[in-house]
């Protein structure tokens, strides 16, 4: 485990370590924990959870929104924080699946809708053929739709498949997520190729898109 004092020496911290998994704090002195967050996003996928004494709604937003993967308001008991850690490292791969994960999210066959592919055994996207950048929770999100083969998913169900049987994760959580993926895939909710919207309920791909050329991998 390493340590940083300040934003600045986390991020050469993390250049030259490459940790598994990064707990950051928002409120970090010369660069705070949003700046170093949105620096690290350019260029590494590495599981982030947040930790600040802002716990507002509108606070683990914008943590989501920047590329946070979890967000963890203080005060918060030592149990909370460890069982959070696991479960990341569990959905990066970093620790063996615990019962809540979901086995298919371990399976290397790649999920194909339309023009979009998930290759699972690289933790990578493409929409034809052009790589995108996902978060894992984002690339997880995008996996339990496509394996839900167009049946819609609550927002509950998301979340379990997402951030796994957390009780504090609120279900705008999964709305951002989703409006993310969106921007990231060039998609839109009037006219949906990928994630469309069910009132009222949650989500799902559409059953009906667009026919295209796969590319392959």
């Amino acid at each position: 485990m390493i340590e940083a004092g300040d934003g600045r020496s986390a991020l050469a911290q993390i250049a030259l370590d490459e940790p598994a998994l990064i707990v950051l704090d928002v409120m970090l002195p010369e660069v705070d924990g949003l700046s170093v967050l949105e620096a690290l996003r350019r260029t590494s996928r590495t599981p982030v959870l947040m930790v600040s004494a802002r716990g507002s709604v509108a606070d683990r937003i914008e943590g989501l929104e920047v590329g946070a993967d979890d967000y963890l308001a203080k005060p918060f008991s030592p149990a909370e924080l460890v069982i959070r850690v696991k479960r990341l490292l569990e959905r990066a791969g970093e620790l063996p699946a615990g019962p809540t994960s979901s086995p298919a999210h371990h399976l290397g066959q790649p999920l194909r809708h339309s023009d979009l592919v998930l290759d699972r055994a690289r933790h990578e996207a493409f929409v034809s053929g052009v790589p995108v950048e996902l978060t894992r929770a984002e690339f997880r999100l995008l996996e339990t739709l496509l394996e839900a083969n167009g049946h819609v998913l609550t927002r509950d169900q998301l979340i379990d498949a997402v951030h796994g049987s957390d009780g504090l994760v609120l279900d705008r959580t999964i709305d951002v997520h989703v409006g993310r993926v969106r921007r990231k895939l060039g998609d839109s909710p009037a006219s949906p190729r990928y994630v469309a919207t069910v009132r009222g309920i949650g989500y799902r791909v559409p059953i009906a898109s667009p026919t295209a050329r796969q590319p392959m991998l």
